[in-house]
């Protein structure tokens, strides 16, 4: 299967092992920062998203070399919906980050007792209804994954500040503001893990579809919309025009100048 070439390759199941390891890490650190223990009032809001996106930019900075570091399913569905990940690399990643984050939500209800449990679990707020929820997973995903493609952009010099604090200052936010309506999760593979081991189900799918609906709409956004790639732009362009005459075709070959501008370089066919 030609969408599956190159799946067998040790540099392959490295970025899988990556990956797996780096979700596992987040996850454990994320999620046990979220156990209360009696009579402790518990964690806050602030305290769960500084520890959920501080500990997501250390991860990508420690494994963005080894694999992507995508750490979330709506990150690799976006990736490969723009082409820039082959279908079969995400669909791996996808698994790979669902099986890290049980094993990880595992670790965590070993080491907590049990009437601590469950622990970590989003939940959507009885206030509101699910289509609110759905609309609020979508839109905190949607900033994460614009950020990413924004942040990671080949294209732009203008970056100064370090690409996986900017990352992680984005979930950070999305936590902050998501937390009292949906426990804030913009992440597929943390509402699985937690689902699975501790065997609850409620509004599962909302925390599936918003952060896939989120993230593939700011990914075409970003890329075809505010920043195409002028190449691909061009090329899509090219892909419309009409033949100059009924006897010649117009096999316009469209390239990029340097400094931007654009050149048209034609041949008769």
């Amino acid at each position: 299967m030609t969408a599956f070439k190159g799946v067998w390759t040790r540099q392959f199941w490295t970025s899988m092992g990556g990956e797996f390891l780096a979700v596992f890490l987040f996850l454990i650190v994320s999620l046990g920062s979220t156990v209360t223990f009696p009579p402790s009032p518990g964690p806050s809001n602030t305290h769960i998203a500084f520890c959920f996106g501080l500990s997501i930019a250390i991860l990508v900075h420690c494994f963005g070399h080894i694999c992507e570091a995508f750490l979330n399913p709506a990150v690799a569905l976006a990736m490969v919906c723009t082409r820039k990940i082959s279908f079969a690399k995400g669909f791996f990643y996808i698994i790979i980050q669902c099986l890290g984050a049980v094993a990880a939500t595992g670790v965590v209800f070993l080491v907590t007792p049990t009437d601590n449990h469950p622990v970590g679990i989003t939940t959507v707020n009885k206030s509101i209804s699910h289509g609110q929820a759905l609309l609020i997973e979508t839109l905190i995903t949607f900033q994460l994954v614009f950020t990413i493609f924004a942040s990671c952009d080949k294209k732009r010099k203008d970056i100064k500040v370090p690409v996986p604090m900017i990352i992680g200052f984005s979930v950070t936010i999305g936590h902050l503001f998501a937390i009292p309506y949906t426990g804030a999760s913009m992440n597929p593979a943390r509402s699985f893990g937690t689902s699975l081991v501790f065997n609850d189900w409620h509004s599962h799918w909302i925390y599936w579809i918003g952060p896939f609906m989120g993230g593939v709409l700011a990914a075409f956004v970003y890329e075809y919309l505010f920043c195409p790639d002028p190449e691909r732009k061009l090329r899509f362009q090219a892909s419309f025009r009409k033949p100059q005459n009924d006897d010649q075709e117009d096999s316009a070959q469209l390239t990029v100048q340097p400094g931007g501008e654009y050149s048209k370089l034609e041949s008769a066919a």
